[in-house]
């Protein structure tokens, strides 16, 4: 099987091809990716000689980049996105233009080339936020209530990926995830960037009272998760992923301390983003019940794998805190 994996020299996306080509070694992989500040190439060193794995430079967003692409391959699996929500909060003409044109280019291509699978990776942030005193979760059924300007250009994305099966029948899978965490992530989420910061001497910075709470994903699990969509999901579908690891940013932070031997001296309070959302937790019975998923790693093991990463590869994000980054974290964290 030939795969095309868009945005995969990001985080996820290169995740997955590390996974992929570790688990299906004779299936072929067309990596498009635009190579913006969060894709790096340096994510697919070790197997960049790979006869099975070609990576191309194009824009998901360029009808002409994607048509000379897809018309190759049997499967897409769309990672290619602007994710970080702060980011969104700052400027979101770029999210628009990526995350709803370039997955409607996309989806054009993928229709007028009969692909068997377009897997579109979407985020659990399309649902809104939950109340902290609450038990609720976010299931397939759930309405969807995006904050930001992130959340609501991926909620954009799943409706267009929908209609093109509703109204075209392209055979499209979609899901939506939880928080992602692990090796080759961008120092500027909260995990990467609370390691990559104590690595360095430096505070580890906390939105508002700190008691945001999230799912946390290792990276790992999500590719796993895809893995299973591809072979056994049902054309059409949507599959919530998620692993009941509800806990708040504080705390996420505080363990990251402890395994550094760090006190908590090293958190800093900052000045609370725009439309922060309290909550979120996946209920994720459908993919387990109907596809047999069970992450693999618990969120204290894969927490310590994280940190023993960015320890051991501190020549991969170093260069990527540069001048450029350095002037939008001083703009983005403002002590209270």
């Amino acid at each position: 099987m030939k795969l095309l994996v868009t945005g995969g020299a990001g985080f996820i996306g290169s995740n997955f091809i590390h996974y992929w080509l570790k688990n299906h070694p004779d299936d072929k992989i067309v990596n498009l990716d635009k190579l913006t500040y969060a894709g790096n190439l340096e994510n697919l060193k070790t197997i960049e000689k790979n006869p099975n794995y070609t990576f191309i430079k194009g824009d998901i967003a360029s009808a002409k980049d994607v048509e000379k692409v897809v018309r190759e391959v049997e499967v897409i699996v769309n990672f290619a996105a602007e994710s970080h929500v702060d980011r969104s909060i700052i400027d979101p003409a770029p999210f628009i233009t990526t995350n709803v044109l370039g997955t409607q280019i996309l989806l054009d291509a993928a229709l007028k080339s009969k692909v068997s699978r377009f897997h579109h990776v979407s985020t659990d942030e399309v649902y809104g936020a939950l109340t902290l005193d609450s038990q609720d979760k976010f299931s397939e059924e759930t309405p969807y209530h995006p904050n930001s300007p992130y959340a609501a250009s991926k909620a954009a994305s799943d409706h267009l990926v929908r209609a093109y099966f509703e109204t075209y029948k392209l055979p499209i899978t979609i899901s939506n995830c939880s928080n992602n965490f692990g090796p080759y992530q961008f120092p500027e989420k909260l995990i990467s960037l609370t390691i990559t910061n104590l690595l360095e001497g430096k505070k580890a910075p906390v939105y508002g009272d700190g008691k945001y709470m999230r799912d946390w994903l290792y990276v790992e699990d999500h590719c796993s998760a895809i893995d299973l969509i591809l072979k056994r999901g049902k054309e059409g579908e949507t599959y919530c992923i998620g692993v009941d690891n509800d806990i708040s940013n504080l705390e996420v932070i505080k363990k990251i301390l402890e395994i550094l031997g760090e006190t908590s001296e090293k958190i800093e309070y900052v000045k609370d983003r725009p439309g922060h959302d309290r909550r979120y937790a996946i209920n994720a019975d459908k993919i387990k019940k109907y596809l047999g998923w069970q992450s693999s790693f618990d969120f204290e093991q894969a927490l310590k794998l994280t940190v023993k990463w960015y320890q051991d590869n501190k020549s991969w994000w170093q260069k990527l805190k540069n001048k450029e980054f350095e002037k939008y974290y001083k703009k983005q964290y403002k002590r209270r």
